[in-house]
Protein backbone atom coordinates (compact mmCIF):
# COMPACT_ATOMS: atom_id res chain seq x y z
CA UNK A 1 0.00 0.00 0.00
CA UNK A 2 1.17 3.85 -0.86
CA UNK A 3 1.88 5.36 2.29
CA UNK A 4 3.96 8.38 3.10
CA UNK A 5 4.66 10.31 6.37
CA UNK A 6 1.57 12.06 5.89
CA UNK A 7 -0.50 9.87 6.30
CA UNK A 8 1.12 8.91 10.28
CA UNK A 9 1.18 12.94 10.91
CA UNK A 10 -2.32 12.84 10.44
CA UNK A 11 -3.33 9.61 11.42
CA UNK A 12 -5.33 8.81 7.75
CA UNK A 13 -4.78 5.93 5.88
CA UNK A 14 -4.25 7.50 1.90
CA UNK A 15 -2.56 10.52 1.36
CA UNK A 16 -5.37 12.75 0.12
CA UNK A 17 -6.89 15.81 1.50
CA UNK A 18 -9.55 17.10 0.54
CA UNK A 19 -10.10 21.01 -0.13
CA UNK A 20 -11.30 23.27 2.28
CA UNK A 21 -13.70 25.07 -0.22
CA UNK A 22 -16.37 27.54 1.05
CA UNK A 23 -19.93 26.54 0.76
CA UNK A 24 -19.15 23.42 -1.16
CA UNK A 25 -16.82 21.32 1.60
CA UNK A 26 -19.53 21.22 3.77
CA UNK A 27 -19.87 18.25 6.70
CA UNK A 28 -21.43 15.87 4.24
CA UNK A 29 -18.44 15.59 2.30
CA UNK A 30 -15.91 15.85 4.85
CA UNK A 31 -17.20 12.98 6.30
CA UNK A 32 -17.25 10.99 3.03
CA UNK A 33 -13.93 11.79 2.38
CA UNK A 34 -12.55 11.05 6.26
CA UNK A 35 -14.17 7.66 6.39
CA UNK A 36 -12.72 6.45 2.86
CA UNK A 37 -9.60 7.10 4.40
CA UNK A 38 -8.52 10.49 3.38
CA UNK A 39 -8.62 13.92 5.45
CA UNK A 40 -12.16 15.66 4.74
CA UNK A 41 -11.97 19.37 5.30
CA UNK A 42 -14.72 21.79 6.05
CA UNK A 43 -14.68 24.88 4.63
CA UNK A 44 -15.54 27.69 6.93
CA UNK A 45 -15.65 30.36 4.71
CA UNK A 46 -17.47 33.85 5.95
CA UNK A 47 -19.75 31.25 7.66
CA UNK A 48 -20.16 32.33 11.64
CA UNK A 49 -19.16 29.60 14.03
CA UNK A 50 -22.83 28.10 14.93
CA UNK A 51 -23.04 26.93 11.33
CA UNK A 52 -19.33 25.87 11.17
CA UNK A 53 -20.45 23.65 14.53
CA UNK A 54 -23.17 22.06 12.71
CA UNK A 55 -21.10 21.00 10.27
CA UNK A 56 -18.58 19.41 12.54
CA UNK A 57 -20.73 17.26 14.56
CA UNK A 58 -22.34 16.26 10.72
CA UNK A 59 -19.01 14.47 10.13
CA UNK A 60 -18.42 13.50 13.86
CA UNK A 61 -22.00 11.63 13.94
CA UNK A 62 -21.30 9.87 9.99
CA UNK A 63 -17.37 8.53 10.99
CA UNK A 64 -14.45 8.31 13.64
CA UNK A 65 -11.85 9.04 11.43
CA UNK A 66 -9.28 12.25 11.53
CA UNK A 67 -10.92 15.35 9.41
CA UNK A 68 -10.43 19.41 9.61
CA UNK A 69 -11.34 22.60 9.45
CA UNK A 70 -10.10 25.33 6.50
CA UNK A 71 -10.13 28.31 8.48
CA UNK A 72 -10.45 31.76 5.75
CA UNK A 73 -8.38 34.41 7.05
CA UNK A 74 -10.11 37.64 5.79
CA UNK A 75 -13.36 36.19 7.53
CA UNK A 76 -15.07 38.27 10.00
CA UNK A 77 -15.42 35.54 12.58
CA UNK A 78 -11.51 34.17 12.31
CA UNK A 79 -11.06 34.60 16.25
CA UNK A 80 -14.56 32.59 17.04
CA UNK A 81 -13.65 30.00 14.69
CA UNK A 82 -10.14 29.59 16.08
CA UNK A 83 -12.13 29.19 19.57
CA UNK A 84 -14.55 26.86 18.03
CA UNK A 85 -11.91 24.31 16.63
CA UNK A 86 -10.39 24.17 19.65
CA UNK A 87 -13.11 23.77 21.94
CA UNK A 88 -14.35 21.10 19.61
CA UNK A 89 -10.97 19.19 19.53
CA UNK A 90 -10.73 19.62 15.88
CA UNK A 91 -8.04 17.56 15.29
CA UNK A 92 -6.51 19.60 11.41
CA UNK A 93 -6.79 23.27 10.82
CA UNK A 94 -5.86 24.12 7.61
CA UNK A 95 -5.87 27.61 6.75
CA UNK A 96 -5.38 30.53 3.96
CA UNK A 97 -5.51 34.33 2.59
CA UNK A 98 -3.14 35.07 6.01
CA UNK A 99 -1.16 33.65 8.63
CA UNK A 100 -1.95 32.10 11.61
CA UNK A 101 1.04 32.11 13.37
CA UNK A 102 -0.90 34.43 16.52
CA UNK A 103 -2.79 31.54 17.28
CA UNK A 104 -0.39 28.57 16.76
CA UNK A 105 0.00 28.37 20.66
CA UNK A 106 -3.93 28.32 20.97
CA UNK A 107 -3.91 25.13 18.05
CA UNK A 108 -0.94 23.56 19.87
CA UNK A 109 -2.33 23.62 23.04
CA UNK A 110 -5.52 21.98 22.12
CA UNK A 111 -3.72 19.03 19.95
CA UNK A 112 -4.71 20.71 16.39
CA UNK A 113 -2.52 19.97 13.54
CA UNK A 114 -2.16 23.58 11.26
CA UNK A 115 -1.45 23.57 8.06
CA UNK A 116 -1.16 26.58 6.04
CA UNK A 117 -1.83 26.67 2.33
CA UNK A 118 1.04 28.81 0.63
CA UNK A 119 2.09 29.71 -2.71
CA UNK A 120 5.61 31.31 -1.86
CA UNK A 121 8.99 29.74 -0.74
CA UNK A 122 9.18 33.05 1.43
CA UNK A 123 6.04 32.19 2.79
CA UNK A 124 6.44 28.31 3.36
CA UNK A 125 9.58 29.20 5.41
CA UNK A 126 8.37 32.01 7.34
CA UNK A 127 5.49 29.47 8.93
CA UNK A 128 7.66 26.83 9.63
CA UNK A 129 9.82 28.51 11.56
CA UNK A 130 6.86 29.44 13.66
CA UNK A 131 6.06 25.61 14.06
CA UNK A 132 3.18 24.83 11.50
CA UNK A 133 2.97 20.56 10.99
CA UNK A 134 2.65 20.65 7.17
CA UNK A 135 2.53 22.93 4.09
CA UNK A 136 0.04 23.02 1.14
CA UNK A 137 2.10 23.83 -1.63
CA UNK A 138 -1.12 24.92 -3.81
CA UNK A 139 -0.31 26.34 -7.83
CA UNK A 140 -2.05 28.55 -9.72
CA UNK A 141 -3.99 25.95 -11.42
CA UNK A 142 -6.26 25.57 -8.70
CA UNK A 143 -9.87 26.92 -8.53
CA UNK A 144 -10.68 30.25 -6.01
CA UNK A 145 -8.14 32.60 -5.22
CA UNK A 146 -4.45 31.67 -6.69
CA UNK A 147 -1.45 32.58 -6.28
CA UNK A 148 2.01 33.45 -9.24
CA UNK A 149 3.80 29.89 -9.47
CA UNK A 150 2.45 27.07 -11.42
CA UNK A 151 2.32 23.33 -9.23
CA UNK A 152 5.39 21.87 -11.23
CA UNK A 153 8.02 24.59 -10.10
CA UNK A 154 6.48 25.65 -6.68
CA UNK A 155 6.34 21.98 -4.87
CA UNK A 156 9.86 21.09 -5.53
CA UNK A 157 10.98 24.65 -4.55
CA UNK A 158 8.92 24.43 -1.30
CA UNK A 159 10.15 20.79 -0.76
CA UNK A 160 13.80 21.77 -0.96
CA UNK A 161 13.13 25.09 1.25
CA UNK A 162 11.73 23.47 4.25
CA UNK A 163 11.93 20.11 6.24
CA UNK A 164 7.91 19.04 7.34
CA UNK A 165 5.56 17.47 4.63
CA UNK A 166 4.32 19.37 1.88
CA UNK A 167 0.98 18.53 0.10
CA UNK A 168 1.02 19.47 -3.49
CA UNK A 169 -2.26 21.09 -4.89
CA UNK A 170 -3.77 22.43 -7.99
CA UNK A 171 -4.31 21.10 -11.13
CA UNK A 172 -4.67 17.33 -9.79
CA UNK A 173 -7.47 14.96 -10.28
CA UNK A 174 -5.94 11.67 -10.44
CA UNK A 175 -3.32 8.99 -9.48
CA UNK A 176 -1.52 10.54 -12.18
CA UNK A 177 -1.45 13.83 -10.16
CA UNK A 178 -0.72 11.73 -7.10
CA UNK A 179 2.17 10.20 -8.55
CA UNK A 180 3.49 13.40 -9.98
CA UNK A 181 3.29 15.38 -6.97
CA UNK A 182 5.12 12.40 -5.42
CA UNK A 183 7.82 12.47 -7.54
CA UNK A 184 8.52 16.24 -6.70
CA UNK A 185 8.99 15.36 -2.97
CA UNK A 186 5.30 15.96 -1.51
CA UNK A 187 4.10 13.96 1.21
CA UNK A 188 0.46 13.93 -0.32
CA UNK A 189 -1.91 15.49 -2.29
CA UNK A 190 -4.98 17.69 -1.72
CA UNK A 191 -7.93 18.20 -3.85
CA UNK A 192 -10.82 20.25 -4.35
CA UNK A 193 -12.26 20.37 -8.28
CA UNK A 194 -12.52 16.77 -8.40
CA UNK A 195 -14.42 16.44 -4.89
CA UNK A 196 -17.32 19.11 -6.27
CA UNK A 197 -18.42 15.78 -8.56
CA UNK A 198 -18.43 13.09 -5.40
CA UNK A 199 -21.61 12.04 -4.55
CA UNK A 200 -21.57 13.13 -1.33
CA UNK A 201 -21.02 16.90 -2.26
CA UNK A 202 -24.06 19.01 -1.33
CA UNK A 203 -22.95 21.49 -3.93
CA UNK A 204 -26.18 22.46 -6.36
CA UNK A 205 -26.20 20.22 -9.31
CA UNK A 206 -26.13 23.01 -11.76
CA UNK A 207 -22.52 23.68 -10.69
CA UNK A 208 -21.61 19.50 -10.43
CA UNK A 209 -22.78 19.66 -14.17
CA UNK A 210 -21.15 22.84 -15.32
CA UNK A 211 -17.86 20.68 -14.37
CA UNK A 212 -18.36 18.23 -16.04
CA UNK A 213 -18.32 19.92 -19.07
CA UNK A 214 -15.76 21.82 -18.77
CA UNK A 215 -12.63 21.92 -21.55
CA UNK A 216 -9.24 22.50 -21.30
CA UNK A 217 -9.61 26.64 -21.51
CA UNK A 218 -12.63 26.83 -19.54
CA UNK A 219 -11.02 27.46 -16.22
CA UNK A 220 -10.19 31.38 -16.30
CA UNK A 221 -8.76 33.76 -14.16
CA UNK A 222 -10.58 36.74 -13.21
CA UNK A 223 -9.66 40.18 -11.14
CA UNK A 224 -6.49 41.78 -10.92
CA UNK A 225 -3.12 41.85 -9.67
CA UNK A 226 -3.35 40.22 -6.23
CA UNK A 227 -6.84 39.55 -6.23
CA UNK A 228 -7.13 36.88 -9.25
CA UNK A 229 -9.97 34.30 -8.82
CA UNK A 230 -10.00 31.28 -10.89
CA UNK A 231 -13.55 30.24 -12.34
CA UNK A 232 -15.23 28.62 -15.04
CA UNK A 233 -16.28 30.69 -18.10
CA UNK A 234 -19.80 32.36 -17.87
CA UNK A 235 -21.82 35.68 -18.08
CA UNK A 236 -20.03 36.92 -14.81
CA UNK A 237 -16.64 36.47 -15.94
CA UNK A 238 -17.38 38.00 -18.96
CA UNK A 239 -18.61 41.26 -17.00
CA UNK A 240 -15.15 41.27 -15.21
CA UNK A 241 -13.06 41.04 -18.74
CA UNK A 242 -15.53 44.52 -19.24
CA UNK A 243 -14.76 46.23 -15.77
CA UNK A 244 -10.56 44.96 -16.51
CA UNK A 245 -11.10 46.55 -19.80
CA UNK A 246 -12.01 50.06 -19.17
CA UNK A 247 -9.55 49.86 -15.88
CA UNK A 248 -12.33 49.50 -12.97
CA UNK A 249 -11.13 49.81 -9.82
CA UNK A 250 -10.65 46.69 -7.20
CA UNK A 251 -14.04 47.71 -5.46
CA UNK A 252 -16.01 47.64 -8.28
CA UNK A 253 -14.60 44.24 -9.05
CA UNK A 254 -14.85 43.62 -5.14
CA UNK A 255 -18.90 44.18 -5.55
CA UNK A 256 -19.62 42.39 -8.89
CA UNK A 257 -18.23 39.40 -6.93
CA UNK A 258 -19.53 39.32 -3.60
CA UNK A 259 -22.15 36.89 -2.86
CA UNK A 260 -21.56 35.14 -6.18
CA UNK A 261 -19.86 32.23 -5.50
CA UNK A 262 -23.12 31.32 -3.07
CA UNK A 263 -25.31 32.28 -5.88
CA UNK A 264 -23.92 29.18 -8.18
CA UNK A 265 -23.20 26.62 -5.43
CA UNK A 266 -26.61 26.48 -3.11
CA UNK A 267 -28.83 28.84 -5.63
CA UNK A 268 -27.41 27.52 -9.22
CA UNK A 269 -26.73 30.17 -10.89
CA UNK A 270 -23.82 28.90 -13.51
CA UNK A 271 -24.34 31.94 -15.61
CA UNK A 272 -24.15 34.69 -13.60
CA UNK A 273 -22.46 33.20 -10.12
CA UNK A 274 -19.26 32.48 -9.35
CA UNK A 275 -18.30 28.68 -10.24
CA UNK A 276 -14.87 28.45 -8.70
CA UNK A 277 -13.13 25.03 -10.72
CA UNK A 278 -9.35 24.27 -11.39
CA UNK A 279 -7.68 23.89 -14.66
CA UNK A 280 -8.30 20.30 -13.69
CA UNK A 281 -12.24 20.64 -14.31
CA UNK A 282 -12.14 18.93 -18.11
CA UNK A 283 -10.64 15.46 -16.07
CA UNK A 284 -13.85 15.42 -14.12
CA UNK A 285 -15.63 13.14 -16.27
CA UNK A 286 -18.43 11.47 -13.89
CA UNK A 287 -20.31 11.67 -10.24
CA UNK A 288 -19.16 9.12 -7.76
CA UNK A 289 -18.77 8.42 -4.44
CA UNK A 290 -15.45 10.12 -2.82
CA UNK A 291 -14.57 6.51 -2.00
CA UNK A 292 -14.35 5.24 -5.15
CA UNK A 293 -12.69 8.54 -6.25
CA UNK A 294 -10.08 7.91 -3.92
CA UNK A 295 -9.65 4.21 -4.34
CA UNK A 296 -9.40 4.94 -8.18
CA UNK A 297 -6.35 7.61 -7.86
CA UNK A 298 -4.98 5.34 -5.40
CA UNK A 299 -4.94 2.68 -8.09
CA UNK A 300 -3.92 4.72 -10.78
CA UNK A 301 -0.82 5.99 -8.46
CA UNK A 302 0.40 2.70 -7.83
CA UNK A 303 0.18 1.66 -11.75
CA UNK A 304 2.09 4.57 -12.44
CA UNK A 305 4.63 3.89 -10.26
CA UNK A 306 5.22 0.27 -11.04
CA UNK A 307 5.51 1.39 -14.73
CA UNK A 308 8.05 3.92 -14.07
CA UNK A 309 10.32 1.46 -11.73
CA UNK A 310 10.41 -0.82 -14.28
CA UNK A 311 11.79 1.78 -16.36
CA UNK A 312 14.53 1.65 -14.72
CA UNK A 313 15.36 -2.09 -14.38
Amino acid sequence: MLRTPLCDLLGITYPIIQGGMAWVATGELAAAVSAAGGLGIIGAGSAPPDVVRREIRKVREQTDRPFGVNIYYLSPYVEELVDLVCEERVPVVTTGAGNPGKHLPRFKEAGVKVIPVVASVALAKRLERLGVDALVAEGMECGGHIGEIATMPLVPQIVDAVHIPVIAAGGIADGRGLAAALALGAAGIQMGTRFICATECTVHANYKEAVLKAGDRDAVVTGMAGHYVRVLKNKLTRQFEELSARGASWEEMDRLGTGKLRAAAVDGDVEYGSVMAGQSAAMVREIKPAAAIIAEIMAEAAEVIARLGALTG
